[in-house]
């Protein structure tokens, strides 16, 4: 009798130490994963980090901005690799915004639309803006599973246990998401080999008069 009552006791602890272990290492796993994912991020907006100055050098020599967008991308800059995910994420949407306005403007220039190295920082910035919405979804996917477990029953007794906390989604604000507004009366003076940034007025043809 007293070996059954043993042998239920340790069947219990062993029950109960993998229910600690499995729930533990389960939330473990979880958050790895949203750690991988996000390292991803992080390459994808230190290289964007590294394209920048690149970007802000070439155009300079065509667009002439009153502190405006070449400013304010080279500002974001340095919050691209610093801050919370929140806030890189918030820097990350605004350069997108910045760098948009850019090209858009850039097509008054056929100068450095023609520009090889123009061109080539374009595409990189392009496909490295791809690369950051790719692992953007992968990553709030992770964190998604991640926040469900830590809040769910019975991942929320050892999230509380051993102070797993909620991560924070990798998103675009409501206002990153409307359509791009480019002003081009920010532009000084026109680039070389510029159209001109402001479109002229077309002059009306005198309409004939009828003939009686």
């Amino acid at each position: 009798m007293i070996l059954l009552l043993i042998g239920g006791i340790v069947a219990v602890i062993i029950v109960i130490a993998l229910f600690f272990i499995l729930g533990f290492n389960g939330l473990v796993t979880k958050r790895n994963r949203v750690q991988d994912a996000w390292a991803q991020i992080d390459v994808q907006l230190k290289r964007r980090y590294d394209l920048i100055p690149n970007l802000v050098d070439t155009v300079k020599g065509y667009m002439k901005y009153e502190k405006n967008v070449l400013t304010t991308i080279t500002s974001l800059r340095s919050q691209i690799v610093s801050g919370s995910v929140q806030d890189k994420a918030s820097a990350n949407n605004q350069i997108s915004q910045a760098l948009k306005s850019i090209f858009a403007v850039a097509e008054n220039y056929p100068d450095l639309k023609a520009n090889q190295n123009f061109l080539n920082l374009q595409d990189q910035l392009t496909n490295t803006e791809d690369k950051i919405a790719f692992v953007r979804t992968s990553y709030n996917d992770y964190v998604l599973d991640f926040n469900n477990a830590v809040q769910q029953f019975p991942g929320m007794i050892f999230a509380n246990m051993f102070g797993f906390k909620k991560a924070d989604f990798f998103q675009a604000p409501e206002e990153a998401k409307e359509p791009v507004k480019v002003n081009f009366d920010d532009v000084n003076a026109p680039g070389p080999g510029a159209r001109g940034a402001t479109a002229q007025p077309q002059q009306k043809k005198p309409q004939k008069k009828p003939q009686k």
